[in-house]
């Protein structure tokens, strides 16, 4: 029935298509007289009949081809547009569920979260009952907390980030306490004063570097330790009130120096050069002091102190300070301000001693003097500073009574390190702390003073103890007299050479030559040593005997040492194993030696000191081996620098800056 009723309205349809067709001025030629009687139903079926033909070609050729007719077709089309329709409606309803669910789960673990954190920092102890911060607020594995030790660490600088990178993350909990969030990169330090490098070309933010060990960050100052109940103090900002304690299982305290005074009144005109906010400072006044000579209102004299610059301490820092300040006076600041600067401008070097960098070779001092004359920087040896006024010092000359002024638009104090105030109170809280300038540690870099090896001291901060050979002369000389007649020959004594240096590693560059040394002391020579004789050899050790320098090689050593150490300490409790290397039981002082005293102490490898001294540089590699030279010994200083970044990205703002400098020259905006 429907398929009659679809021909016939198909036959309609063609019908009213003829009539428009002869309605229009169309070409086909038509008899109209086969049209003209359909309204007679025998003659429309006629016509019907002899239009089936064109009808069947439509249908086969283009019907298909637009319109299923099949009705099982489209019942099949609208069931799947219903399973389809409702498969989506099943997804979107079990999607948002499962996102309902989630968000409430997480709330609730949060909120959990958060009440055991408030549990765990509510509980108050320590002498002054503050709070005892046992979970930190990023640390969200806070049940394994408990399971690995706590290592504290003071500090962000060399010594700190050296540590850092040579742990086993999953060893320790590792919490760094420092009011600086950056690692700062000391060394060209100086270079940042006058714009040869920019500041964030020296600073890497502490939190990216401390992301390979999973360690927290405490933007705080410790003020003191606890030592008995194994707790620092720290305090953020400024604020007391706000203070708390920080458990530790191990300590390392690598808080650095400050510049020592010496007592000098009026100490606080001068600048210092330990941050990269004195750099910023140093920056702004020499360009402030430059801006206020051109003045037409400033007096000659008064123009001839601004453009005085004047540095106390003739050691590396302050020999560099000198150079990068002469190189940006005559290389940049000529083009701005060439008639004062040709007349006006005057850099000076104030130092106590016969030389600058007195600590490198003499060869190098001389050098370095030389070229400074050359330039005529003013170079002041043998000379103390009496007193800081706000527009000069005063100063004395060695083996002079008379007193000397020097005018000064900029003074910068570079003249050594003291205590801080932490370690000021850490030193006198311990009785075996004599030294005033520094924490004193023994060979393993632990702190003199706690009887547990908990407590380490690296950097500026600390000093290695002097073993004073002298001192333990009788227990030394009877251990080595294996024969016991009251001499040593040269194999026994070879061997207390090889136990001294193994004990005291710092000790080891004197004794090298054991055949030669041997020799010299034999002054009867009879083959061997007798007592007064060795005496005489550790007399003279001891007084060759100097502490490590305080610079970013030692405390890069000691942080490496010190990491890798730890590491072993932890492998050494869970396995009972430790290094078969050489067995350290027997050096140890204490009468029960724990894992620490059975491990190597530090020994320091000098791998020389570099300075810049204006366009030329120097390096000091010991043992009599210098190199003094122009453009070659910049680059060797740059690569040094280069190499011993933290990250790509200081690298790369390195390169850059100096690259800038090369071809702009220095930038002589204020910071």
């Amino acid at each position: 029935m429907i398929r009659k009723l679809t021909n016939v309205y198909r036959a309609e349809n063609a019908y009213n298509a003829y009539n428009k067709l002869l309605s229009s001025h169309g070409t086909l030629k038509l008899s109209t007289k086969k049209f003209s009687n359909l309204s007679n139903s025998n003659n429309r079926q006629n016509f019907f009949n002899s239009l089936r033909p064109i009808h069947q070609y439509i249908r086969l050729n283009f019907s298909s081809r637009f319109a299923s007719t099949n009705a099982d077709e489209f019942i099949t089309s609208r069931k799947r547009r219903r399973r389809l329709i409702f498969f989506s409606t099943f997804v979107i309803i079990g999607t948002a569920l499962l996102v309902n669910l989630d968000y409430h789960i997480s709330e609730a673990q949060a909120k959990e979260h958060e009440e055991k954190i408030i549990r765990l920092c509510t509980r108050k102890g320590g002498p002054k009952g503050l709070m005892i911060a046992e979970h930190l607020t990023d640390e969200k594995d806070y049940e394994n907390t408990t399971k690995r030790p706590r290592l504290v660490i003071l500090g962000s600088g060399w010594g700190a980030i050296s540590l850092i990178k040579g742990l086993d993350k999953k060893k320790y909990h590792v919490t760094i306490v420092s009011p600086q969030n950056y690692f700062l990169f000391t060394p060209l330090l100086p270079s940042a004063t006058v714009g040869t490098l920019e500041p964030r070309s020296l600073l890497e933010p502490v939190r990216s570097i401390i992301k390979g060990v999973d360690a927290h960050y405490v933007e705080a100052k410790a003020t003191d330790v606890v030592f008995d109940e194994k707790l620092v103090e720290v305090t953020p900002g400024d604020d007391p009130n706000a203070s708390f304690y920080i458990p530790y299982d191990k300590l390392v305290i690598a808080v650095g120096s400050e510049s020592i005074t010496h007592g000098i009144e009026g100490i606080e005109y001068c600048h210092t050069l330990k941050s990269i906010n004195d750099a910023r400072l140093i920056r702004k006044k020499i360009m402030d002091n430059f801006e206020k000579a051109t003045l037409p209102t400033t007096s000659p004299e008064e123009r001839k102190r601004l453009l005085s610059f004047v540095v106390c301490g003739g050691g590396p820092t302050g020999v560099e300070f000198a150079a990068e300040l002469y190189d940006f006076l005559t290389e940049d600041l000529v083009k701005y301000f060439p008639n004062v600067l040709r007349n006006e401008v005057q850099v000076s070097i104030i130092q106590s001693s016969d030389h600058i960098l007195n600590t490198y070779d003499e060869k190098i001092s001389n050098f370095a003097e030389k070229k400074f004359n050359r330039e005529h920087i003013n170079v002041i040896t043998n000379a103390r500073v009496q007193k800081v006024e706000s527009d000069h010092l005063v100063y004395k000359m060695k083996n002079e009574q008379d007193t000397k002024n020097l005018d000064y638009g900029l003074c910068l104090w570079s003249t050594g390190i003291a205590m801080n105030p932490l370690t000021k109170t850490i030193s006198n809280k311990l009785p075996e702390q004599q030294n005033k300038r520094a924490l004193v540690t023994d060979s393993r870099l632990r702190l003199k003073g706690i009887k547990d090896s908990s407590v380490y001291a690296i950097g500026d901060c600390s000093t290695i103890e002097n073993p004073n050979l002298v001192q333990g002369l009788m227990k030394f000389f009877s251990d080595a007299d294996l024969d016991k007649n009251g001499q040593l020959s040269y194999d026994e004594f070879a061997l207390l050479a090889t136990k001294i240096a193994r004990k005291y590693p710092l000790t080891g560059i004197h004794l090298k030559r054991a055949h030669e040394l041997f020799d010299r002391y034999d002054v009867d020579k009879s083959g061997t040593l007798e007592l007064n004789e060795l005496r005489s050899m550790f007399e003279e050790i001891d007084k060759k005997f100097t502490s490590l320098p305080a610079t970013a090689q030692v405390a890069n050593q000691q942080g490496k040492y010190l990491g890798k150490k730890l590491n072993q300490i932890v492998i050494a409790a869970e396995t009972s194993i430790l290094p078969s290397s050489r067995d350290y039981s027997e050096d140890s002082d204490s009468n029960c030696p724990d894992t620490d005293d059975k491990l190597a102490p530090f020994e320091y490898a000098h791998l020389g000191s570099m300075a810049y001294i204006g366009n030329a540089a120097v390096a000091d590699f010991g043992m009599g081996w210098t190199w003094m030279g122009g453009l070659s010994a910049v680059y060797l200083w740059r690569s040094v620098y280069f190499s011993e970044q933290v990250s790509l990205r200081t690298r790369v703002l390195l390169a850059s800056d100096w690259t800038k400098r090369s071809l702009f020259g220095r930038d002589i905006s204020k910071f």
